[in-house]
């Protein structure tokens, strides 16, 4: 099958030489990636520009990403109505750099903008802006796709994170969606239309997303299983 993977994380420039990112490494997905294309599948990896993960990609095509919107955009351009398998696993980030004020010498805030924001001007109000939610738009542009999306929640019980995953899974149309995160705790949830099941490693969830390419009809029927 083709399989469409993104992967690390996006960033959004504050000024030419300061950046807003995630902490990702782009392991997992890279992981991921490199285990479809052992199995046999036709892989392309999105990586972001910043992915820090020193691993190996096999037999893999890899196109590197920077924003959020770039990342929106390369997504869009590959649009298909084909089956494909579609892995969104990038950390995006949820917020771009808006507005930038600092105060003047009568107390006033007054917008500014520079290549470099000078530390010798004090410090500045900046405004954080929503970015475009890219997974809301996946089923859209690929209707027939396996879609797996990713939900990671630092806040909160499991039951509070598995909530948000069963969310994401609604709003956004996915067949699967994978809970982690500190909310989570220890491994990983695969949540979709038939059951929750849980894992303790990235190896065992990968397996189990190699399994439902090979079982389109629901991974989270095997062992272990609690109703969604």
């Amino acid at each position: 099958m083709r399989c469409l993977i993104t992967a690390g994380p996006t960033f959004e420039p504050l000024d030419d030489v300061r950046r807003l990112t995630n902490f990702s490494t782009g392991s997992l997905g890279t992981r991921l990636a490199n285990n479809l294309a052992a199995a046999g599948h036709d892989v392309l990896l999105l990586r972001g520009k910043l992915a820090t993960a020193a691993l190996p990609v096999a037999t893999v095509a890899v196109e590197e990403f920077t924003t959020t919107e770039d990342l929106r955009n390369r997504l869009q351009l590959r649009a298909m109505p084909e089956r494909v398998a579609l892995f969104h696993a990038a950390a995006v980030s949820d917020f771009r750099f808006g507005n930038i004020w600092k105060r003047d010498s009568t107390g006033n805030l007054a917008l500014t903008k520079a290549g470099k924001l000078s530390t010798r001007d004090g410090g500045y109000f900046i405004e954080l802006e929503p970015t475009l939610k890219i997974l809301a738009s996946l089923r859209q542009w690929y209707p027939n796709a396996l879609l797996v999306g990713w939900k990671y929640e630092v806040d909160g019980s499991r039951d509070d994170a598995l909530e948000q995953g069963r969310r994401q899974r609604l709003e956004c149309r996915t067949d699967l969606t994978v809970v982690n995160g500190p909310a989570w705790g220890r491994g990983f949830g695969l949540v979709d239309d038939s059951g929750i099941k849980a894992v303790d490693t990235a190896d065992a969830m990968i397996e189990a997303l190699l399994e439902r390419i090979s079982n389109p009809c629901g991974a989270a029927r095997s062992a272990g299983l609690q109703p969604a």
